[in-house]
């Protein structure tokens, strides 16, 4: 592909690859300007959204052990990390949160212009670290329940690009981080309605094919999923870690009678 490039643009290409490989969405719409076009990769130009809010808890985390150790110095350190964490708060809630449409995006660091022209999954992540404002988190786990919750789960983009993180893709990581984070914003009607859809494809691929495997088709559940430079894994670690997390947990509420319930308490399973 870079040699269909001027070989003065190769480098930047090798770059933006080797940064998109590193943020795991490899690859995805998410980081192209052109979202059917591999070489428009502009990932190193972007403030992502998801890769902050995992600086901010790291800042928090680290301000938390110093608080307890209590050796010489960690005050200092607590401080300086607590301080931190709260300026990259305050501008990823300025720089990334669109007020008119209730979303987190990335966004461009040299313009200050977020990509609103590429939602994504991401946007859940102020959510589960807990960054956002009641009312931003309302907003937002609104919008992923209109948008973006499909008769498997949460998928990952609006952009079926043929990149594997993209739609019509969920990844049992993302679903994870979303499911958790509409919760924590007092949504665990949505959380639970899209932890049964996503059981529900895992055991139904279960049963039909034997196995588990890294990511799932959340628009079409017949479909098994794909795109990317290379086939679906079986496996594997946060496919199966993701589920039994979920299965363990209860319930918020019982579900709504079907047909089939009605006239008699509602039987719930994992």
């Amino acid at each position: 592909m870079a040699q269909t490039l001027p070989a003065a643009n190769r480098e930047a290409f090798y770059r933006n690859v080797r940064a998109s490989a590193e943020s795991g969405w490899d690859f995805s719409s998410r980081w192209m300007r052109d979202p059917k076009d591999l070489r428009t990769l502009e990932t190193t130009e972007l403030i992502p959204v998801d890769l902050n809010s995992l600086l901010y808890h790291a800042e928090r985390t680290i301000a938390a052990l110093r608080t307890v150790r209590g050796r010489a110095g960690d005050a200092e350190v607590a401080e300086r990390f607590s301080r931190a964490a709260e300026q990259r708060r305050q501008a990823l809630l300025n720089l990334a949160y669109e007020p008119i449409e209730g979303f987190f995006y990335d966004v461009r660091w040299r313009s200050g212009e977020r990509v609103t022209d590429r939602p994504t999954l991401a946007a859940a992540a102020p959510l589960y670290f807990g960054l956002a404002t009641p009312e931003q988190g309302r907003r937002v786990a609104a919008r992923l329940e209109h948008e973006f919750l499909k008769p498997g789960g949460f998928v990952t983009t609006l952009i079926a690009s043929g990149q594997q993180w993209d739609a019509p893709n969920g990844w049992p990581p993302l679903e994870w981080l979303t499911i958790e984070g509409v919760r924590r914003y007092g949504r665990g009607d949505l959380a639970d309605a899209a932890r049964d859809r996503w059981l529900a494809l895992n055991l139904r691929t279960y049963r039909s094919a034997g196995k588990m495997t890294e990511k799932y088709d959340v628009v079409d559940v017949n479909r098994r999923a794909g795109g990317g430079e290379y086939p679906t894994q079986d496996g594997f670690g946060w496919s199966n870690g993701v589920a039994l997390a979920l299965a363990a947990q209860p319930r918020t509420r019982p579900p709504a009678p079907t047909r089939s319930t009605r006239g008699r308490a509602p039987v719930l399973q994992n």
